[in-house]
């Protein structure tokens, strides 16, 4: 009788252990490992072939796929001409900073013929991210999407949707790219402006020669299908829209967001953003251009092209029409400089803030910080040249002040060795020297101070950064991206700001959670963050 009973019991045990081990592994994140062979691949586009830098032969790259709580291991292999280092983009990277990417500030760059292994766990994050090279401009074409799934049984707060679709915006130059940005830090000009936009790396048929060269979409009726867009492009916002068909927008930069229809999405680059598309109960007998094109408010001359994809609806089986004879429609984009429609779409972006997505908004702040961003000027290096700015001077981008000096031992190595003399200072100035009207007649003296200047945070700083765009050279939007953290956008607005009435007005409730926001032109934009991941954290404009 007691022999029966242990052998009860024993069981009864060892089934209790084997529900709690199936359903922690539920829940468990497994190792997903991915080669990256960084090489040269001949593609031809807008009627010429060119030689470009490509992970695995592909653009986009591969998609890296993974679920919350998932350990990530990449091995890069470089066998280019060029350093390469590869960022994964709005990653918090908690305690792996190390595997951040950006050369010199966490890691040395992979030289060629060597390799190196990024390892880091997705912690408390699902959504669309991206990867792409932080060096040079080789990010061009060395890019691609990160998809993270929720943890498994885990559901979208949203319909789950028929099929996701990555699409991925970028830029494309006829010259070659790493000739242009080394020319134009050599003159101090500002660099070509782009030849094409593209969709999945194909630029689509508004192009000369490109008409094979498109994107194509194929849908099913009365489905819905989740994209998840990313803007790769280096240098413009965008405006993306697909003809007779709305969107809702769920999430942006991987953080789910109050879901609202609209039929055209703002994208700055280094953002991303996921839209449920709900196709047509019915066969429409009609494809639809799906297109992207620039929204610029600055005096620099841009690229002001359009690309396109086509969305087209699977031909049922009794149709004897040919999809090749349905009229193709346009979608109507807002105009390149129409700041009223970029506005009011920015401010509809807010956090879910509910009891499972919680908003955790800084509500006090230890440490404020107000930058001044934009161009200035300083003076020519090139003693073999005239410099291209103005006077002949050097184009020069900085923050208070200070342009950034890339330095040539990684900062992250620095700290941790503890030796930083000759490598960086930590005086990074809190606000701008000498105060002036930001937004309006510039002052007489615009030349830069150049450094590798760094503030420090306290771990579990509360901290507020107010960012203020300058016309000094001329007002324009600037795409912002803090590495290792996600912050609130608290408030932004025109003009200059003033800390006497603007946090007044702030949103402490419920604002957009990103990794990227655009500083207006001619305005500011401010965040709080918890500094609460260790490491170099590498801000940038």
């Amino acid at each position: 009788m007691a022999s029966s009973f242990l052998k009860l019991l024993l069981f009864v045990l060892t089934t209790l252990c084997l529900i709690v081990e199936l359903a922690l592994a539920k829940h468990a994140g497994i190792t997903r490992r991915y080669k990256f062979d960084i090489k040269m691949q001949n593609v031809t586009r807008l009627c010429q072939t060119k030689s470009i830098v490509t992970v695995n032969g592909q653009l986009p790259g591969p998609t890296i796929i993974a679920r919350e709580g998932d350990r990530v291991i990449v091995n890069v292999v470089n066998h280019v001409q060029y350093n390469v280092s590869i960022h994964w983009h709005g990653i918090r990277q908690l305690r792996s900073g190390w595997a951040d990417g950006p050369a010199y500030i966490t890691q040395c760059p992979i030289q060629t013929g060597q390799s190196y292994v990024y390892n880091f766990t997705v912690t408390g994050q699902r959504g669309t991210l991206f990867w792409h090279a932080h060096i040079s401009w080789l990010r061009v074409t060395v890019h691609g999407a990160i998809v993270i799934l929720p943890k498994r049984g885990v559901p979208y707060p949203f319909p789950q949707p028929y099929k996701e679709v990555p699409i991925i915006f970028g830029e494309w130059w006829k010259a070659d790219t790493e000739r242009i940005i080394s020319q134009a830090q050599q003159t101090g000009g500002a660099p070509n402006i782009s030849d094409a936009y593209t969709i999945n790396g194909l630029q689509g048929p508004l192009y000369n020669c490109s008409a094979k060269d498109t994107l194509k979409l194929k849908v099913k009726p009365g489905k819905t299908y989740l994209l998840r867009l990313i803007n790769a492009a280096l240098n413009d916002e965008l405006f993306f829209s697909i003809a007779n068909h709305n969107l809702t927008v769920v999430e942006a930069d991987a953080v789910y967001v109050k879901p609202f229809k609209t039929n055209t999405v703002l994208i700055t680059p280094g953002q991303t953003t996921n839209v449920l598309l709900k196709t047509k109960k019915h066969h429409p007998n009609a494809t639809f251009l799906m297109a992207a094109r620039p929204y610029a408010t600055g005096p620099a001359s841009f690229d002001n092209s359009t690309t396109a994809g086509i969305l087209e609806y699977h031909n049922p089986s009794n149709k004897t029409r040919k999809i090749k004879n349905f009229p193709l429609l346009r979608p109507l984009l807002p105009l390149f400089n129409d700041t009223t429609f970029a506005t009011k779409f920015v401010n509809k972006i807010r956090s879910l803030a509910n009891s499972k997505f919680p908003a955790k908004v800084p509500q006090t702040v230890d440490r404020h910080f107000f930058f001044t961003i934009g161009l200035g000027l300083s003076p020519c290096t090139n003693q073999n040249q005239t410099c291209q700015g103005p006077n002949n001077t050097m184009l020069a981008a900085s923050v208070n002040n200070v342009s950034f000096v890339m330095p040539s031992t990684a900062l992250l190595q620095a700290h941790f060795f503890n030796k930083s003399k000759g490598v960086y200072t930590t005086d990074f100035p809190t606000n701008p020297p000498f105060k002036f009207n930001y937004t309006g007649t510039p002052p007489t003296n615009i030349i830069v101070t150049s450094s590798t200047k760094l503030a420090v945070l306290p771990f579990n700083t509360k901290v507020e950064l107010v960012m203020q765009d300058t016309s000094i050279i001329g007002a324009e939007s600037h795409p912002l991206h803090l590495h290792g953290f996600n912050f609130f956008v608290v408030g932004q607005g025109f003009g200059n700001y003033n800390p006497n009435t603007d946090p007044a007005k702030f949103n402490l409730v419920d604002p957009a959670e990103r990794n990227t926001v655009g500083v207006p032109s001619g305005g500011w934009v401010a965040i709080r963050f918890l500094a609460d991941n260790p490491g170099t954290m590498y801000i940038h404009f």
